[in-house]
Parts: C-alpha cells; structure tokens; sequence
C-alpha cells in the first residue's frame, strides 16, 4: 500500500505551495487513478514518493514505513516508478535497457540469472515489446517507447507500480492494452497508482479516483462518485456533461462547445 498523509511541496521562489496538504491511499489489489487540470499538483505526488523534491511537511509511506528512511535500492525493489520524462544520456539496446529494470535485484556485481532473464523476457511481451528488442531506443517512435519503460517497470517487480501519464503518444489500441495490463496487475494484488489525463478511460478501470485541483484534493471515490458533472466543471472550468459509456456503463465525459 501507498499512504500520502498531508504531502505539502514548495517548489523554491514558488508563489504558493504545488502541494497543500494531501492525503489519501492506494491500495493492494486495486488501480487508484490521480486525475486533475494541467498544473494541479499530480506528477508532484510521485516525485515526493521517489525522493525528488522535499516535503514541506507530511510523509509518503509504503507499506507503513516513512519512504524518505528507505534506502533508494530498498524503494526501488517495492515500487517501480514510470515518471512522466526521461532522458538517457546514451542511447542503449530495447533489451539492455528493459534489464536495468532488475538492477535494484542485482546491484553492480551480480549478472542476471535466469529468474532475471525470465522476469525481462515476460515484462517484454506483456508490454508488446518484444519484437523492439534489438532495436536502440533512439531509434524508436513516442509510442514504443513508453512501452518499452513499461516493459522495465514490469521487470522491475515489487509490490506496487506507479505510473504518471504511462499512454502519452500511445494510439487507441495501445492505449486500451495498457489499461487492461494494468488491470491484471492490480487484481494479482498489486497496488497501482496512476496518474493520468484520459479521465474516461480511467473511469472504466478504476477502482479510486482522485480528483488534485490547486494542489489539493478536490473529490475522492469510486469513478461513479467523482465523475460528476458539477465536480468536474469546477474544477476543470469548461461546460460538460457526464452520461454513461455504452460498453460497461461506466460514466463518461463529454466535453461541450463553449458557451
């Protein structure tokens, strides 16, 4: 489980707090989405989960232990993180890179066993990436490659997979082959965190949502709870109704001309 018990963030020279005081849990076997405008604080929560801005007060906690104590191998064999950019200072091989994955497993002096190998060949195909393998991943598209980070997270392993905006360049299908990923991942007992803007199809795989508006939350519950017309037009300031999606009933956003 992931617990954020009132994560306030000050960025420096920062005119107000990116965070103000958030708290809520994602949880073992389920798919806890974080949703909100461009700015709302979102993709701050998970760089205060990993260590990459200081909290002004609060705590993260991951499995009821303070991650700021955990050591930074220790939080990486729990969690495995998917941020929203990433750059490599060289590019390197689809498969090499998909095994920096287990490296929190290994350190620097151990080679892969067959676990390992194991491990990187199935986060590969679950991901569809293994036909990319022998590519250089300066050589691939927007889309391949956020499959391909998935894929490493995958290898990575743990208990949680935490994601911030895990479909960016990714089309329809690769889209909804993410979210069903997900899915599975979370009913085998995984906590999943996302963050994400495609609030409709977080609708239909959700078992939480968050709803960071003004780096605070603005409605939490199940998608039936928070995909309400008079929540979200407050807090995205557009016209919109909310019906129902044709397929599996779950609510849906439609977003109208302004007025």
């Amino acid at each position: 489980m992931i617990r954020f018990d009132e994560v306030a963030v000050r960025y420096p020279r920062a005119a107000s707090e990116a965070l103000g005081g958030v708290s809520f849990s994602a949880t073992n076997g389920s798919l806890t989405a974080v949703v909100g405008p461009n700015g709302s604080g979102k993709s701050t929560l998970v760089r205060a989960l990993i260590g990459r801005v200081a909290l002004s007060r609060g705590a993260v906690h991951v499995d009821d232990r303070d991650a700021s104590t955990m050591e930074r191998a220790e939080l990486a064999r729990d969690v495995a993180v998917v941020t929203q950019r990433e750059e490599l200072a060289f590019p390197v091989m689809v498969d090499d890179y998909v095994a920096l994955g287990r490296f929190p497993h290994l350190g620097i002096w151990r080679s892969a066993g067959k676990p390992d190998r194991q491990a990187i060949a199935e986060s590969m195909e679950s991901a569809g990436v293994t036909e990319l393998r022998d590519r250089r991943i300066d050589a691939l598209s927007g889309g391949e490659w956020q499959r391909v980070r998935l894929a490493r997270a995958l290898a990575q392993g743990g208990r949680a997979l935490v994601l911030d905006e895990p479909t960016t360049f990714l089309d329809i299908g690769h889209e909804m082959a993410v979210f069903e990923l997900l899915n599975r991942v979370a009913r085998k007992g995984l906590t999943v965190l996302l963050v994400s803007h495609q609030l409709n199809l977080v609708a239909r795989f959700a078992d939480r949502i968050v709803l960071i508006h003004r780096g605070l939350v603005a409605a939490e519950g199940t998608p039936d709870e928070v995909m309400r017309a008079e929540i979200l037009e407050r807090v995205y300031e557009w016209p919109l109704v909310v019906t129902r999606d044709p397929a599996i009933g779950a609510p849906a956003l439609v977003p109208l001309r302004s007025r």
